[in-house]
């Protein structure tokens, strides 16, 4: 199952979700009319009888407790998801996550910063703030309503405890969940289940306060504690069945994020490793913050100890899922003991020796990979090559850029520092703008960055991009504001836009406006039929930028309008693309129903390697585009 149909699957899963949460409800409604009508004698339950009950039953008041009950558990459902914000940083706060800005001088944060940014830059994804939850337990999760805010958490016991190859099947594991859709759902689960538990609670305080009250008659105390019994009865019997729905979602999930990791890793030894030591220590993956009950279905192990029934077990058995990873295991939870890592074992501290170049011989096969319509099944998945290629890539960055990338003051100047023109005179122009007008610290950042560093290597540019969104979502709202403001000045002081600033620019923005509340991510519905137009202006543009060299723009486009089914399209001239017109039609393509984008990028792909050539400048076009469309776009190797 590729990217994009996991996509699909994950909305059809929230579909099924509303409609056993609508049928949850409606249990609610009946129970709760029949709990009052019987309390209260709106109902004389002597000599019952079917025609009896329908003849005394108040229709009335059956549509006003109905209201009721669905106003109660609504509100309290979304209530939940809005205070968690579709934030994953505000669920691992609610379990006590501390954000990890800098691994230098602790070893295992390092090692797991290292092993995300990696997992996030080999699959052409804005790498996740980690935070650190400080339990023994061997656990992690992954968190937000989107690739854009989604957070990663992992557990003291994980990063002590865990090799590092378990560690990276771990992340891998919760990766695939942030390309299955899993998390949004989850977020769901979380508020759904909150929004039923208030029945019980309401009953709750019902009979903490019911017959207290003096000036209340015997009866009427009475039925307050009748019906507070009554809800509590209600309340914590639909947590009961909904607890045994968000564990019977939940198990098939767990399955294939385990073969995932597996695929993004190669390695099953990892995830399975990972699993064994579980079952072999004492903790195990139990989380002892009392908020893991609520998150328990987003961890990778069970967080919960259930000792009298699997039921509401949101994981399979560790013995079931490491028999589906390795299927002639013998049984045993026997796993070497771990060896502390050295100092001198910490990854991606120095530049390599050769920089630059490894990093670009591993994207030389791009033009083939593009030409075969391979890198769409590579989509949310990972091979060697491309996980090698972070690698490489983090160790050719200069120690000083690495360190500017993790703080949120320099990570602002590299971004400014990319845009700044060639032309000394405009150049200083934009620097005196920042002077003037950036944050306290960040003009000086970037004229020591600028100093040092007058221009980036272009294969570095965009994976160091992906590690600075991470540190530029420590911004509070205003810092972010005003950050968008200057860039958007610098890219505009000269009048113009190149193509490199632009695609800087809606890649931020595009992460981060998600991330700062500032827009929400699109939803997927429309037909190819419905966005002509769109791909009419963005096949153009790759054609005009393409410049192809043994073949006519028009063939070329030609070529990438048969991927769409020889829909009826045609080149518009250079003179008529416009950036507002780009904007509008990537904004139209990200609500294509998944199953539809990726007829899109191979349309792309046949547009740029129309001439049998792959530039940087189109390698990073084509990135853009497909994250502007909501597709994680791995680099373009092996």
């Amino acid at each position: 199952m590729n990217f994009f149909e996991l996509q699909d699957r994950a909305r059809q899963s929230t579909a099924k979700l509303v409609i056993l949460f609508t049928l949850a409800v409606f249990t609610l409604i009946i129970l709760t009319n029949l709990l009052v009508m019987f309390t209260f004698g709106y109902v004389n339950p002597e000599h019952l009888t079917l025609y009896a009950f329908l003849e005394q039953f108040d229709w009335d008041m059956f549509l006003m407790i109905g209201l009721g009950v669905i106003a109660i558990v609504g509100f309290g459902s979304l209530y939940k998801i809005y205070t968690l914000g579709g934030n994953g940083a505000k669920v691992a706060e609610m379990l006590g996550g501390e954000l990890i800005v800098d691994g230098s001088g602790d070893i295992y944060k390092q090692r797991v910063l290292n092993v995300v940014e990696e997992m996030a830059i080999a699959s052409g994804t804005p790498v996740p703030p980690v935070y650190l939850l400080h339990e023994d337990g061997i656990n992690a999760f992954a968190a937000g309503d989107s690739p854009s805010n989604a957070v990663i958490g992992v557990t003291r016991g994980a990063i002590e405890k865990l090799s590092r190859e378990e560690l990276q099947g771990v992340i891998a594991h919760e990766f695939s969940h942030i390309f299955n859709g899993d998390m949004n759902l989850n977020l769901q689960l979380i508020g759904i289940l909150h929004g039923i538990t208030i029945i019980g609670l309401i009953g709750y305080y019902l009979l903490r306060s019911g017959g207290g009250g003096r000036s209340r008659s015997s009866r009427d105390s009475g039925g307050a504690v009748m019906l507070g019994l009554g809800l509590v009865v209600i309340g914590y019997g639909g947590t009961f069945f909904g607890n045994l729905i968000k564990a019977s979602v939940n198990r098939q999930r767990e399955y294939l994020a385990d073969a995932s990791a597996v695929q993004f890793t190669r390695n099953p030894g990892g995830i399975a490793g990972a699993l064994k030591r579980i079952g072999s220590d004492a903790m195990g993956s139990t989380i002892m913050n009392p908020s893991g009950a609520e998150i328990s279905h987003a961890l990778f192990g069970d967080g919960m100890r259930h000792s009298f029934t699997s039921l509401f077990a949101t994981h399979p058995p560790l013995e079931k899922r490491i028999r589906q990873i390795e299927p002639n295991w013998n049984g045993k939870f026997d796993v070497p003991p771990i060896v502390r890592p050295q100092e001198t074992q910490v990854e991606n501290e120095q530049p390599a020796q050769d920089p630059r170049h490894k990093a670009v011989e591993l994207m030389a096969g791009a033009a083939t990979v593009m030409a075969s319509g391979a890198f769409v099944d590579r989509i949310g998945h990972l091979n060697d090559a491309q996980i090698d290629y972070a690698h490489e890539v983090l160790c050719e960055l200069p120690a000083e850029i690495k360190r500017a990338a993790h703080d949120p003051f320099a990570a602002r100047a590299l971004i400014y520092l990319m845009v700044l023109d060639n032309d000394p005179a405009m150049r200083e122009q934009q620097l005196q703008y920042l002077e003037k007008e950036a944050d306290d610290g960040v003009y000086a950042e970037t004229v020591k960055l600028a100093e040092k560093f007058p221009e980036l290597e272009r294969v570095h540019r965009l994976p160091l991009l992906d590690v600075i969104l991470s540190t530029l979502r420590q911004l509070s709202k205003r810092q972010y504001l005003l950050f968008k403001k200057n860039l958007n000045a610098l890219v505009m002081m000269d009048k113009r836009v190149q193509l490199f600033e632009w695609t800087l620019q809606k890649i931020v923005f595009h992460h981060l406006d998600i991330a700062f509340g500032e827009k929400k991510q699109l939803l997927g519905k429309l037909k190819l039929e419905q966005a002509k137009q769109a791909c009419t202006v963005v096949l153009s543009l790759l054609v005009h930028v393409g410049k192809p060299q043994e073949v006519s723009k028009e063939h070329a486009f030609e070529l990438a309008r048969e991927k769409l089914g020889g829909l009826d399209i045609a080149l518009l001239p250079a003179s008529e693309i416009r950036f507002d017109m780009i904007n509008a039609s990537l904004d139209h393509l990200a609500q294509l129903a998944p199953l539809k984008k990726p007829q899109v990028l191979k349309a792309c792909a046949s547009a740029i390697v129309a001439d049998q050539q792959v530039t940087d400048a189109e390698a990073e076009l084509f990135r853009a585009i497909a994250d502007l469309i909501d597709c994680p776009m791995p680099p373009l190797v092996g």
